[in-house]
């Protein structure tokens, strides 16, 4: 038989048991990430965004601060949503939130892991490699009847310095270079109905030509909203041929589920990953760069 497969970097996975046990550590700095996606039909936009402040508010884990992925974390000049900004305002953004040097940063969203780990490859993004997910994220933290918290945290300002890694996001420029390249595998995270085409939320309904399909969704459980084990999750994206010798870039629709794919091919020990950032917003819109169906 194979030899199990395990996770390269377990540290960046944290139990609801850990973090519960770890709370009072004085480094460390917990966040909530949730953004809604409510998706809306007849109004020429894929959906509506909602910032998850309102749950935080009611209850949230403690300890914990909020940050607002669009509203502080992403360019407000760019006609996207989520879009990264340049490397040295994002670690400002960060610093002023609490996270720099000597911190130990904890992510976690609710109903979707996927909003913590776009937060968590930003950070990777701009150098901060202390920083981890909370596996079930508040979903599992809540279900257990672990305590919450209605107070607001706010962290003290922190020094962080920017260290970019430029190749862990890219434009549409690179995705296109690639098509055909057997080089590379392009990987749509998004559901199965968008990736065939059978949905056109985005606007032209269908996929980059020549990319795979691993929803974000396959390599979750669903009713714990864990991470599947390494084992399953390598398996799947070993069946759409993401092998390790080529360079992997992901898309989604706006650059967040596919954070959730390169989270954990990153896991898996693949070395040379990137997220499309604006993805199929930009991707589907863009009458000049081709699409496929089926």
């Amino acid at each position: 038989m194979p030899a199990t497969q395990h996770y390269a970097y377990p540290d960046a996975i944290v139990t609801t048991e850990w973090l519960a046990g770890n709370l009072s550590d004085a480094s460390l700095r917990v966040f909530d990430c949730t953004t809604y996606l409510r998706y809306e039909t007849g109004t020429g936009r894929p959906y509506r965004i909602e910032s998850g402040r309102a749950d935080y508010d009611k209850g949230h884990i403690p300890g914990s601060a909020f940050l607002d992925l669009q509203g502080e974390l992403s360019d407000s000049s760019s006609r996207f949503n989520f879009t990264m900004p340049d490397a040295q305002d994002l670690a400002a953004r960060f610093a002023a939130k609490g996270i720099g040097d000597g911190t130990r940063v904890v992510l976690y969203s609710r109903s979707s892991l996927q909003w913590a780990t776009r937060i968590w490859w930003m950070l990777r993004a701009i150098g901060f490699d202390d920083a981890a997910v909370l596996d079930g994220g508040f979903d599992k933290w809540s279900a257990e009847g672990r305590p919450v918290e209605t107070a607001e945290t706010r962290y003290p300002a922190a020094r962080l310095a920017a260290r970019p890694r430029p190749g862990l996001f890219v434009g549409k420029e690179e995705i296109r270079a690639a098509i055909g390249d057997a080089k590379v595998c392009t990987i749509n995270a998004l559901a199965s109905d968008l990736h065939k085409g059978e949905n056109p939320r985005y606007g032209r309904p269908g996929r980059v030509p020549g990319s795979v399909n691993v929803p974000a969704l396959a390599l979750v459980d669903a009713a714990s909203l864990t991470f599947n084990a390494a084992d399953a999750v390598a398996a799947t994206f070993g069946a759409v041929g993401a092998d390790k010798s080529k360079r992997i870039l992901v898309y989604c629709g706006g650059g967040i589920a596919a954070t959730l794919d390169a989270f954990l091919l990153h896991q898996l020990g693949y070395e040379d990953i990137a997220v499309y950032d604006n993805s199929m917003n930009e991707w589907a819109r863009d009458e000049s760069l081709p699409i496929e169906l089926g």
